[in-house]
C-alpha cells in the first residue's frame, strides 16, 4: 500500500520530537497499516466512493519530501487549523513517491494537494485541479535552488570529477517529476554536458530528497542530487549526516510550490481557502505565534500567498526546454522528424501557456 490517510477531524497535536525520528525507521509499517482515522475510529478507505465536494472530508495530499509519517505529522497543525475554519473535516493522504500522488490525484482521491512545479503542472492541465496559494519562505528569495552533493573524502569530491567519467560514480536522485531532483539538474547540468542521468551512471537509486542525502551520506552513493529548501531541513534533522556532504553546484532560482484544489469546489469555496492560507501565520504577536510555529516546522515556511494558474509558467517553460532539449539529443531517422517533433513541443507550450494565462483558444 503506498498511501497514508489519517483524519484530522478538528482535533490535532502535534507528535513528540523524538517520535518524529523514527519517521524513518517506522515508514514501512505505516505503509502498511495505512488506514483512515475518524473519530478515534479505524475504516478502510480503499472501497468507498470518493465524497462529494458538498460533504465529507477535503482529502490534502502531500509531496514525499521527506517520511511519509514526517510530512504528515508536519501538516496537521495547520490542516486541523483548516477544519476548524471550514467547519469541515480534513483528512491527509501522504504518500511514498510522486508517482503514488500523481495516481491518487488521477483517481480522485484528492481535493487539495501541496505540490512542486511539475506535479502542480500536470494537476492543473490534465487533472482538473487549479492554483489557489503558493508558499513564501523566511529568506524572502522567489524560489530555491536545485543542489548537486558529493561525500567528504569519497571517490569523487569535485563537479569535474562528476561531470567527467559519470560512468564511474552511484546517482541518487529524484523521480522524474521532481523539479529540483531531476528536471532542473538535467536540463541545466548534465545535459549540457551530455549527459542522461538515467544512462550514463553506473547505479541509480531514485527517491525523496532526505533519501538521497542520506544515500551519500552513509556511502551508499557517490552524488545526489537534492534542493537547498530540503538540505536546510536535513542539516537539521541529520547534523552528523549533513556535516560529510559537499555542495558542488547549485541550479538558478526555482519557484516555490503551490496549493492547488480542485475546480469543482465553488468559487467562493475556494476564495474562503484561499483567505485561511493568505493570513496563516500573519496574526501579530503572541496570538499568531502558534501559526508562524507550525510554518516554519514546513520547511521554513513564512506563509502563503494568492496565487492562480498564471504562476506555473516558470515550470511549463523548465518542462517545455527539458523537452525540447531531450528532442534535440534524441536520434531520429532523418531532420524533418527532429524538426516535426520540435514544433509540435513548440505548439503544445504555447497552448499550456496560454491555458495557464487564462486565454486559452
Amino acid at each position: 500500500m503506498q498511501l497514508l490517510f489519517t483524519s484530522l477531524g478538528f482535533l490535532s497535536g502535534r507528535r513528540p520530537g523524538w517520535l518524529r525520528r523514527l519517521g524513518a525507521a517506522l515508514l514501512p509499517v505505516l505503509v502498511l497499516l495505512g488506514a483512515h482515522l475518524s473519530a478515534g475510529a479505524q475504516t478502510s478507505q480503499t472501497h468507498l466512493p470518493p465524497p462529494s465536494v458538498q460533504e465529507g472530508p477535503i482529502r490534502f495530499g502531500i509531496l514525499p519530501l521527506g517520511g511519509v509519517f514526517e510530512s504528515r505529522n508536519d501538516w496537521e497543525p495547520l490542516l486541523a487549523d483548516l477544519a476548524r475554519t471550514l467547519n469541515r473535516p480534513v483528512s491527509v493522504l501522504s504518500v511514498t513517491s510522486y508517482d503514488a500522488l500523481d495516481q491518487a490525484i488521477k483517481r480522485n482521491q484528492v481535493d487539495m494537494a501541496f505540490l512542486s512545479g511539475r506535479m502542480a503542472l500536470d494537476a492543473v492541465t490534465l487533472r482538473g485541479m487549479t492554483v489557489v496559494a503558493q508558499v513564501t519562505r523566511h529568506d524572502g528569495l522567489p524560489g530555491y535552488r536545485s543542489l548537486l552533493l558529493v561525500r567528504k573524502g569519497g571517490a569523487v569530491t569535485t563537479l569535474e570529477g562528476v561531470l567527467t567519467q559519470p560512468e564511474r560514480w552511484r546517482l541518487a536522485r529524484g523521480e522524474s517529476k521532481s523539479v529540483s531532483g531531476f528536471i532542473v539538474p538535467q536540463l541545466q547540468l548534465f545535459m549540457p554536458n551530455g549527459i542522461a542521468m538515467e544512462t550514463r551512471f553506473k547505479s541509480e537509486f531514485v527517491g525523496t530528497h532526505q533519501a538521497t542525502a542520506l544515500a551519500v551520506a552513509n556511502g551508499e552513493a557517490d552524488v545526489a542530487t537534492n534542493n537547498t529548501a530540503d538540505f536546510e531541513r536535513f542539516t537539521l534533522q541529520f547534523p552528523s549526516e549533513a556535516e560529510r556532504l559537499i555542495i558542488v553546484w547549485q541550479s538558478d532560482l526555482i519557484p516555490h510550490a503551490q496549493i492547488v484544489m480542485r475546480r469543482e469546489y465553488s468559487p467562493e469555496f475556494q476564495k474562503k481557502v484561499q483567505t485561511f492560507l493568505a493570513g496563516y501565520g500573519r496574526t501579530p504577536g503572541p496570538r499568531g505565534e502558534p501559526e508562524r510555529a507550525v510554518l516554519k516546522s514546513l520547511h521554513d515556511l513564512a506563509g502563503f500567498v494568492p496565487a492562480d494558474n498564471a504562476s506555473l509558467l516558470p515550470a511549463a517553460k523548465l518542462a517545455h526546454q527539458l523537452a525540447r532539449q531531450s528532442a534535440m539529443n534524441a536520434q531520429w531517422v532523418n531532420e524533418e522528424a527532429r524538426t516535426a517533433r520540435l514544433a509540435k513541443v513548440d505548439a503544445e507550450f504555447a497552448h499550456q501557456s496560454a491555458a495557464l494565462r487564462g486565454n486559452a483558444p
